[in-house]
């Protein structure tokens, strides 16, 4: 049995609470938050011991590994001492605010022997699983171009003052766009070489982005475009579409994947989720990183893809205040 800490007891929090409860092989022994009222609620409905401090929630030796769910600045030193305390980490998206502190905490993670999995859950989705299998079958040939789109209402129930200040990791673009800009490059599986991109703030009165598209060259000669938007008025649209030498290919979380092929759609009937697409796909990023612990081997999302996937996040932000394309060397290489 894994005994699992939660750091970050809010509203994603919860979210991994409720995966974890379908899971047999892991129970969760302990919580942070700094807001002991909402600690005690938290605590009371799924379990664990409760601290308001995480550093007294990493001493606890009945802890075996970490989700790390708390605003994006905080990710760095939590995720450091973590590693340093012998904890095995699933960190949530975005990884942190630099790519250096991207990479502080991966080379923590390794120098201290623990696994580390970023929580991209959308290598999880019953869609995007379903669409992974049929392009790596080779029944779709290779990708030529995909648009991975991801509008949405920005001033959500859960939105904190963090989201809204890009010099503590806030913004549409890391917050949102690092989605489309991960299902995209890992259905392509191909690292990105060059990024160009325009990142605006066009709906809201803050410090940060609101809107904003970026154009990836990829390495296996594949073109995509990423859109990601937090409106103020609008209607939700989470697509990826893909052109393929075989064919077409859509995603979408509820409806699932449709293939084009001789000027028809056909869907996927086993790619739509059962029930809630999310909850679904989170316990199945639970049960790949628990499958990871037992074995030893990789986690299904492993370090150095997510310091790609940032590395195109930091990329995009540079060449929208130059208003150029930015070159990179990937630091991940596919399998």
């Amino acid at each position: 049995m894994w005994r699992i800490g939660i750091i970050g007891a809010g509203h994603y929090g919860e979210q991994h609470a409720r995966a974890l409860a379908q899971i047999d092989r892991a129970v969760v022994t302990a919580a942070s938050r700094t807001h002991a009222d909402a600690l005690r609620d938290f605590t009371d409905c799924y379990g664990g011991t409760g601290y308001t401090d995480y550093a007294q929630l990493l001493r606890d030796p009945a802890v075996d590994a970490v989700v790390i769910a708390t605003p994006h600045h905080l990710h760095t030193n939590i995720a450091v001492a973590a590693a340093q305390a012998g904890k095995h980490i699933l960190l949530e998206k975005p990884m942190a605010p630099t790519l250096a502190e991207c990479q502080q905490i991966a080379d923590a993670a390794r120098e201290n022997g623990v696994q580390l999995m970023l929580g991209h859950v959308n290598h999880f989705a019953p869609a995007y699983r379903v669409a992974k299998s049929i392009l790596e079958s080779g029944e779709m040939g290779e990708v030529v171009l995909g648009t991975a789109t991801m509008q949405k209402q920005w001033m959500e129930s859960n939105r904190r003052e963090w989201h809204l200040d890009r010099s503590v990791g806030g913004g549409v673009w890391l917050t949102v766009g690092v989605h489309p800009v991960d299902r995209m490059t890992w259905l392509i599986g191909s690292p990105v070489t060059q990024v160009s991109a325009q990142l605006s703030t066009r709906f809201y009165d803050q410090q940060a982005d609101d809107t904003g598209m970026a154009f990836l060259r990829y390495a296996s000669g594949a073109a995509g475009t990423v859109v990601s938007v937090g409106y103020s008025d609008g209607a939700p649209k989470h697509l990826t579409e893909l052109v393929c030498t075989r064919g077409t290919m859509n995603i979408d979380y509820v409806s699932g994947v449709s293939i084009g092929r001789g000027g028809v759609w056909r869907t996927v009937s086993e790619s739509a989720p059962q029930g809630d697409w999310m909850l679904e796909a989170l316990v199945g990023e639970w049960i790949g990183f628990l499958d990871a612990l037992d074995s030893g081997a990789p986690p299904p999302v492993p370090a150095d893809f997510a310091l790609h996937i940032m590395q195109i996040m930091f990329a995009a932000e540079e060449s929208s205040a130059r208003k150029s394309e930015v070159v990179i060397a990937p630091l991940w290489t596919p399998d």
